[in-house]
């Protein structure tokens, strides 16, 4: 049975695109720890992390620096943080959150935003990378 991440990839469910190639896709996630918190995800289903292959993680790992880069001129912040949790969906997805504070990387903290805000967030964002 396909993820949630695997429908978005095939155009069954939205989502706030950020950056795309043939091989990944970055869009924000739709309970953010902080706005412009970002998922990174590898197109292929692939449940952990560590289960890639190591050409495929480090294709991942670039592509989600590009985006943290982009992130950082988008959003006001004092640096993105990173996390790969993976419990949430059983598809590789790495976190890139804005910090200004430790208590930002609390995955049992969300912000509210509305879509306007959630569709113009994606835009500086893409525009930034």
């Amino acid at each position: 049975m396909p993820t949630i991440f695997t429908k978005i990839i095939n155009g069954e469910l939205p989502a706030y695109k950020v950056a795309e190639t043939d091989k990944f896709l970055a869009f924000l996630d739709v309970r953010p720890n902080t706005k412009g918190h970002t998922l990174c995800i590898p197109k292929e289903e692939v449940n952990k992390i560590f289960d890639l292959d190591e050409e495929t993680y480090m294709e991942l790992m670039a592509f989600s620096r590009k985006v943290a880069k982009g992130i950082e001129k988008a959003v006001p912040c004092k640096r993105v943080g990173m996390a790969v949790v993976g419990l949430e969906v059983p598809h590789v997805h790495v976190h890139l959150i804005p910090l200004n504070s430790m208590g930002d990387m609390n995955f049992a903290n969300s912000v509210s935003m509305s879509d306007e805000e959630f569709k113009k967030t994606a835009k500086d964002i893409k525009a930034s990378i």
